[in-house]
């Protein structure tokens, strides 16, 4: 599976992640994460993205980040944007017995809004089961990836949720909502 797209002069591949692309993978998370989800009305600093990626580009931190590339968990696939052999986004999918989901589709900032989120979609979507629903878990305030998603397909289920694991050093957690895409509407 690998698919292309010229943008803008340039070629974007799309492909399965591989543990050469594990530096530039923090690189895509940690920007993203920067850039999307400090947000003062809920609490999430600059700082506190900060905190919680010190230690992303520690040796250690890059070898279990590698090691998990190589051997996802069951149904796991991790799929890269790639501009010149750098890694500019990507796309983890998960497919289990009762759902299919994207865990994260993120594109470096200076790359967005330029067709690259919608083509690691495209991609992601050949892999998901047609008779699944297709799910998605969104900062509430992140208003950019909420309108990508609904132009994609996906309606808002009116879940909302915050999960422990996106709780940042100031003790304020990012607030999730839910998407979905009904496998009957397909």
């Amino acid at each position: 599976m690998e698919g292309e797209q010229e943008n803008l002069g340039r070629r974007i591949v799309i492909a399965p992640a591989s543990s050469e692309d594990t530096k530039d993978i923090q690189d895509v998370f940690y920007k993203t994460w920067l850039d999307t989800y400090p947000n003062a009305e809920a609490g999430i600093t600059v700082d506190d993205i900060e905190d919680r990626y010190k230690d992303a580009f520690t040796e250690d931190t890059l070898r279990k980040r590698a090691e998990r590339i190589s051997n996802p968990p069951e149904g796991e696939i991790l799929l890269v944007a790639k501009e010149n052999d750098r890694t500019i986004g990507l796309c983890r999918v998960v497919i289990s017995d009762t759902e299919n989901r994207i865990q994260a589709i993120y594109v470096l900032p200076e790359y967005q809004g330029k067709g690259i989120g919608r083509k690691l979609w495209e991609e992601a979507r050949k892999l998901f089961d047609p008779e699944k629903n297709i799910h998605v878990a969104v900062a509430t305030y992140n208003t950019n990836a909420i309108e990508f998603y609904r132009r994609l397909g996906f309606e808002d289920t009116g879940k909302r949720w915050t999960d422990e694991k996106l709780k940042m050093k100031s003790g304020s957690v990012i607030p999730e909502m839910e998407m979905i895409i009904n496998a009957k509407e397909e």
